[in-house]
Order: structure tokens, then C-alpha cells, then sequence
């Protein structure tokens, strides 16, 4: 069977059980009466279920171990067999601290370190930065520094997706269309392990939409987006990351470039203004185009369109065949959701005069 038949099935499955699985999981959530309650900061006016991410971690550890079972992980290297697993149980470990969050409420100081815990022990299985890729330099070991530099970058990524879980839709088609950009490239630089991960993520992730775009009738949870946040950081890691090449390493930062200058952002705010970085508030991106006077839906797909333009640059910095089109097809199409951006925001202000 052709290897790429596996990362179809993987893509398939996982949208098929989230699909099958998750209007189950709002029906349990509502009678345990496990909701997110409306007010404050949050823009839902009604008690929503939040543990739509039961059924993403579902969809996506399930494709893997049918895609094993039928095979598709027979012509891996051991080590890449080995990082697999290593993603599987890390997304275990990171799943079950956003799940307890999302039923226990924990304080941010026990996250963290939960998380550091658990991203050094994805490290010890092989989801490690070992070294890094400098013009004129060549191949830097990190020695020591690789424990420190990938827990900063996993437990870095697992908030960011966590934080811009804001609006209906945002988190999962934020992290659907990264995860299919790093199927892609992934398949291209020829991992095909961290390919499988990316297209169960990719299909788990676009499958939930169908019941998370606005209006949304169930949130993924903290459950959900910090599984998803630690899964595409571990893509990066194990099929980006340690291809020795200085464009590669550049890959994982510029396809989720969107949730990381977000949350940098939102941090460098918040630090100036005095306030701790974990303090929320509603200076994200996707806050900000709400006060412009966009709709829920148009800010949501602005930052689609953002995601699926820098995931087309980065096609063109891997050397993926008909990337420049690629990237002239998501720029108009960029340009036109601006052009919307700008006429909402004068109509906005024409009203509030």
C-alpha cells in the first residue's frame, strides 16, 4: 500500500470519530452539567459544554493506532516509530491537565508545572531539539540547552493555541490549517511520521469545526486546545526541526506564526501596562477586531486567511512545487478579507458618531 494512502486513512478516521463521537461528548457534558458559564470576558452569552476536546484526542489517537494496525507504521526507521509514541503519550499528559483544568479549574502556577513536567518527559522520548542550523556556522549541538529551549517551546506553544481559544471556530481552524500545511511540508522533506501525526491533528481539527464554528454548539476545552497546541509543537520537533537545514528549523515558527505573535504580543502588553503575563484580558487579536466592529464570524475568518498566507510561505521557503501560486491565491484572497476588515471598521465609526 502506498505510504500515502496511510496519512489519507490517518485524515479520514480522526474526522470520522470527531464527527461520530462529539455530538456523544455534548450530551454527557450537558447532563454532568460541565459548562462554561457566559460573563466577564467571554463573548458566548449561554452555558456552553467545554469538552469537545475529548473527542479531538479521540479522533486523533485512534487514526494513529488503526494506521498501526494496518501497517502504516512498518516502514518507519525505529527512532521515528519511537518519536510517535513519544507525541502520542505527551499529548496524553498535556490532554489530562487541560481536561483537569477544564473540571477542576487548576491555578496557573500548577498548569505550568505540569506542563514542564510533561514536556520534559516528551523530551526524554525523543521529542527533543537537539540542534540548531546557523548560515556560515553549520550544525550548532545544543548539549544541555536541548532539555530547557524545547520544554520553553512546547509548554510556549501549548498556551499559545490555549489563548487565541477565544471565539467560536478560532483555536480548531487556526490549528487545522497549520496541521495541514505541516502534512505537506512534512511529506515533502520525506517524514513521514510526523506526517501521520499532522494529518490526524488536520482531520480531528477540521472535523470539530462542524460543530465549533460560530455559532458554535460546544467549546474544545482547555483539554482540547492544549493537546493540539503540544501536538503541532511536537510535528515541528520531530519533522522539522531535526532536518539539518536552516530553512527547515525556520519552518515551525513561521507556520504558526499567527498564535505565536499573538501571544508575544498580548505578553509584551501586559508586562508594559504592569500587569503578570497569565492576567487575562481582551488586548488579543481577536478581541481587537471585535472592538473595530467586525462580526464574530469575519474576525475569525481574518485570521484564517492570515494562518493559510504565512502556511503558504512557508510551502515557498520548503521548495514545495507551485508554492508561488500558492502564495498569490492566499494573498488576494488576504487582501480582500482586508478590504472587508476596512469597511466594517469605517461603518463601525460612522455608527458610533
Amino acid at each position: 500500500m502506498p505510504a500515502q494512502i496511510y496519512h489519507l486513512i490517518a485524515f479520514l478516521v480522526a474526522a470520522v470519530v470527531v464527527l461520530w463521537t462529539t455530538p456523544d461528548v455534548k450530551k454527557i457534558g450537558i447532563k454532568s452539567g460541565r459548562v462554561d458559564q457566559p460573563g466577564g470576558r467571554k463573548i458566548h452569552d449561554r452555558p456552553m459544554v467545554r469538552l469537545g476536546g475529548v473527542s479531538i484526542f479521540a479522533g486523533t489517537i485512534l487514526s494513529l493506532m488503526i494506521v498501526w494496525w494496518l501497517g502504516g507504521f512498518a516502514n518507519l526507521p525505529p527512532e521515528k516509530e519511537w518519536q510517535i509514541w513519544g507525541v502520542t503519550l505527551g499529548g496524553l499528559g498535556f490532554f489530562l491537565i487541560g481536561l483537569a483544568d477544564d473540571l477542576l479549574s487548576l491555578s496557573p502556577l500548577t498548569r505550568l508545572l505540569m506542563q514542564i513536567i510533561v514536556a520534559a518527559g516528551a523530551w526524554k522520548a525523543g521529542v527533543s531539539i537537539d540542534f540548531i542550523t546557523v548560515p556560515t556556522v553549520g550544525i550548532v549541538d545544543l548539549n544541555w540547552l536541548s532539555l530547557p529551549i524545547t520544554v520553553v517551546w512546547l509548554v510556549g506553544m501549548v498556551n499559545a493555541i490555549n489563548w487565541i481559544d477565544g471565539l467560536d471556530g478560532l483555536a480548531a481552524g487556526v490549528s487545522g490549517i497549520a496541521a495541514v500545511v505541516m502534512l505537506f511540508v512534512s511529506l515533502f522533506m520525506q517524514q513521514p511520521a510526523a506526517a501521520l501525526i499532522a494529518a490526524a491533528l488536520a482531520g480531528a481539527a477540521l472535523g470539530f469545526l462542524r460543530y465549533n464554528f460560530n455559532p458554535a454548539q460546544i467549546f474544545m476545552g482547555d483539554g482540547g486546545s492544549y493537546f493540539m497546541g503540544f501536538t503541532l509543537a511536537s510535528v515541528g520537533v520531530i519533522g522539522l526541526v531535526k532536518i539539518p537545514a536552516f530553512t527547515a528549523v525556520l519552518l515551525p515558527y513561521l507556520i504558526l506564526a499567527v498564535p505565536i505573535v499573538d501571544m508575544s504580543a498580548v505578553i509584551l502588553a501586559r508586562l508594559r501596562q504592569g500587569k503578570r503575563p497569565w492576567v487575562a484580558d481582551k488586548c488579543h487579536l481577536h478581541h481587537r477586531l471585535l472592538q473595530a466592529g467586525l462580526s464574530h464570524r469575519w474576525s475569525v475568518l481574518f485570521i484564517y486567511c492570515l494562518t493559510l498566507w504565512v502556511g503558504s510561505l512557508a510551502l515557498f521557503v520548503a521548495g514545495v512545487p507551485s508554492s508561488i501560486a500558492y502564495i498569490c491565491a492566499t494573498t488576494s484572497l488576504l487582501s480582500y478579507v482586508c478590504w472587508r476588515v476596512r469597511k466594517f471598521s469605517q461603518q463601525n465609526r460612522k455608527l458610533q458618531k
